[in-house]
């Protein structure tokens, strides 16, 4: 198992030097709790750590072409990897007394994941433009809105979250003149 730092930081705050080094810890934290958790597993897996527009993001992947065990910290619908990634954030919170915007990534599922959203947000685009009615997608994790609300945004329409909880959900619409 390997860890491989890549730092492409961009986007930091004016004390950047200071803010670089708490998301370099918040990185090696995480890579650390996740290794060992790798380990206790017997899973194979490398872990990579990027710094990029403020935020720490931690890749872990494999080599080998079926990779079933990393498949199954990922779970159905991401729910495995959601709970990986809050264990991550609090055993930063514990190490740096720092509350982290980490995201973890497992097996690409995220970028897969964004590539699926993307597509949603382009079909309710599209919805809202021939109705011009509101379009209301189902309920996804705060990280999942983000993506959609930025594809929106692209895209020239508004959306909002609604909801709560569990059940919060992006609503997109044309926007009002």
């Amino acid at each position: 198992m390997s860890t491989e730092h890549i730092d492409e930081s961009v986007d930091l705050p004016e004390d950047g030097q200071a803010a670089g080094g708490r998301l370099e810890e918040e990185g090696d934290v995480a890579a650390d709790y996740l290794e060992e958790l790798l380990d206790i597993a017997d899973i194979d897996g490398d872990i990579d750590i990027e710094v990029r527009s403020g935020r720490t993001y931690i890749s872990v992947v494999s080599e080998e072409e079926d990779n079933a065990a990393l498949q199954a910290l990922v779970g159905p619908d991401g729910e495995v990897l959601e709970a990986l990634q809050e264990l991550a954030r609090l055993s930063v919170l514990t190490a740096t007394e720092n509350r982290s915007r980490l995201v973890l990534d497992i097996t690409g599922y995220r970028a897969e994941r964004s590539a699926v959203l993307r597509r949603l947000a382009e079909d309710a685009v599209a919805r809202a433009r021939e109705t011009a009615e509101p379009v209301a997608l189902d309920p996804m994790s705060a990280y999942e809105r983000k993506i959609v609300h930025d594809a929106v945004a692209e895209l020239g329409l508004v959306s909002e979250s609604e909801g709560e909880g569990s059940g919060r959900h992006v609503v997109v619409m044309l926007a009002e003149s």
